[in-house]
């Protein structure tokens, strides 16, 4: 079985699909690997380390594209490159099947089984698959050290002989894997964090690391099956937004995390909040690419407002630490390939009775078959 790895098309994303880690791990199955010539330009490694690692390095996109067995790439394929796959090929990558509807019906057309990687569910069995909560935890480390980066002050009380500086208060609202890393982050350099969610065993986590738990009464609140924060009444949600300002007025560094699936970010903070914080504190909002939890986020742009607070929502904040990033999302397609390979006919069984296969596959045989994306 051929698998390839294109090297991503648009200018913003510095990861790639498959590091040289990964292509061992492949080709020990029995597995022919290919690459595209600089793949790992961006994310510190070179054709070579790949050709080390036993894959062909090509520059024949368009032509291993037809060929290839598997695809396995970093974000959704543009039309055309989805024309060109062979029936019957398996894509991987991060689709946002929920807000492309005609990319899933070109990739019934074609017959491809197509798999998305937010739709793989997060259950201790998928765990070293779950490409999302990987990228969240360096997208979380990232965001404070922005912020850190940011701001004209230090994270840690420093006691000098010219007087005490006060360590930096950090809100963190959202505690799921980023919130946490985050939290985590933030403590080790040194700053006082509080934390919010609306969901109380995510609290009890965040104070396990050392924050203060930031606690309001919003009624019945709970988890998704897929282990995000529930949507909340408008009437929750203002009654959120009011209190957590009170935390923001008083904060050097805010960090938002919520994000709901399949559906956009809430409006966390608002205008009016913005207003009240201090000058040179810094909002960095890790949810800008679903909408952004604070008003006037701006997918892709870092902007400072008349009272001096900088908002960034540059997006893909994992893609800044992309050797990493790399290396733990190869990993996450290795361990995939892996749990669904057959020895016998050296390749990927598929089986939508299997629970991983069938919370992610959203099309295959030439139909969609994600009983989410059905059409009545």
């Amino acid at each position: 079985m051929k698998i390839f790895a294109p090297k991503e098309t648009d200018s913003a994303e510095t990861r790639a699909a498959l590091d040289p880690a990964a292509v061992k791990k492949l080709i020990a199955l029995g597995a022919e690997v290919v690459v595209e010539s600089g793949l790992g330009d961006r994310s510190d490694n070179p054709d070579a380390a790949f050709e080390t690692a036993g894959a062909t390095v090509t520059t024949d996109r368009a032509g291993l594209l037809g060929s290839a067995d598997i695809v396995c790439r970093v974000r959704k394929p543009i039309d055309s490159e989805i024309s060109s796959l062979k029936d019957g090929a398996i894509h991987i990558s991060f689709l946002d099947p929920f807000n492309e509807p005609e990319l899933i019906e070109k990739f019934a057309g074609q017959k491809t089984t197509a798999i998305s990687l937010e739709m793989i569910p997060r259950t201790t069995l998928a765990q070293k698959m779950d490409a999302i909560s990987s990228q969240a935890n360096l997208a979380g480390y990232v965001s404070v050290m922005v912020a850190a980066n940011r701001m004209n002050a230090i994270f840690p009380m420093m006691m000098t002989p010219a007087g005490t500086i006060s360590p930096a208060k950090v809100f963190v609202i959202g505690v799921g894997v980023a919130g946490l890393q985050a939290i985590a982050t933030a403590k080790r350099l040194g700053a006082r964090v509080t934390a919010f969610d609306t969901r109380e065993e995510a609290l009890e986590q965040a104070e396990s690391l050392g924050a203060k738990a930031l606690r309001i009464d919003l009624g019945q609140t709970g988890s998704t099956d897929q282990g995000y924060a529930k949507e909340m009444t408008p009437e929750q949600l203002e009654i959120q937004r009011t209190e957590q300002g009170k935390i923001c007025a008083q904060s050097d560094a805010v960090i938002t995390t919520a994000k709901l699936f399949g559906r956009p970010a809430p409006i966390l903070i608002k205008a009016d909040v913005i207003a009240q914080m201090k000058h040179g504190s810094v909002i960095v909002d890790l949810a800008a690419d679903t909408g952004g939890n604070v008003e006037g986020t701006v997918l892709g742009e870092e902007k400072v407002t008349d009272n001096g607070v900088t908002i960034i929502g540059t997006g893909n904040f994992e893609g800044a630490v992309s050797k990493h990033a790399s290396q733990v999302l190869g990993s996450n397609f290795a361990n995939m390939i892996d749990h669904f390979w057959d020895e016998e006919s050296k390749g990927i069984t598929i089986d939508l009775e299997d629970e991983i296969q069938s919370g992610c596959i959203i099309t295959h045989g030439g139909e969609i078959v994600h009983e989410r994306f059905k059409k009545d």
